[in-house]
């Protein structure tokens, strides 16, 4: 999957098991493109955040059956990436002012 890095990284994701990964592991978190590989994820982050990456764990997460009313349906599958940095290196992607 040749694409655009911002194809690739959707969104960050913050969550406190994240937070506190990245606390202790130098680890960051993204919603990434099912179609996306594990090599195509850390490019992406190297491309985008100007980081070196030391490895890149994947998860595919099912969606939840929903229902409203009488109607049933489902949220989407989607696929999460954390990204655990060298040592050394820091994002400033979840710093607030």
């Amino acid at each position: 999957m040749n694409n655009n890095p911002h194809d690739i990284l959707i969104r960050p994701l913050l969550t406190e098991k994240i937070t506190s990964l990245r606390d202790k592991k130098n680890c960051v978190s993204f919603v990434v493109s099912n179609r996306a590989t594990r090599i195509d994820i850390g490019q992406a982050v190297e491309a985008v955040l100007k980081v070196k990456v030391k490895s890149v764990n994947v998860m595919n997460v099912k969606g939840k059956p929903k229902r409203q009313g009488r109607f049933v349906g489902r949220r989407a599958n989607w696929k999460k990436a954390i990204i655990t940095l060298i040592e050394g290196e820091k994002v400033d992607l979840y710093e607030s002012a």
